[in-house]
């Protein structure tokens, strides 16, 4: 069995995870937002090297690279308040 047989079920999987960080959002909840976002880029990054659709791939290393940033920041602000 390949890493490909697996595809529809990640995309399941990012759908859910797409829609708790919409609502993260909504509610205000920025690390939890950030939290969930990074695993449905990472999960994206994977699909597109599967069917090679380079834009989508980029531009989710670009968001997962923000992310970790993101969270990164948000543990070294709240060490140092």
């Amino acid at each position: 069995m390949t890493f490909a047989a697996y595809e529809q079920p990640l995309k399941w999987i990012a759908f859910g995870l797409g829609l708790a960080s919409t609502i993260s959002i909504v509610q205000g909840w920025q690390l939890a937002a950030m939290c969930l976002s990074l695993p449905f880029c990472l999960i994206w990054i994977y699909c597109a090297w599967l069917r090679t659709e380079k834009q989508l791939k980029y531009i989710n290393i670009l968001f997962a690279g923000l992310y970790v940033y993101g969270i990164a920041r948000h543990f070294v602000l709240a060490q140092v308040a």
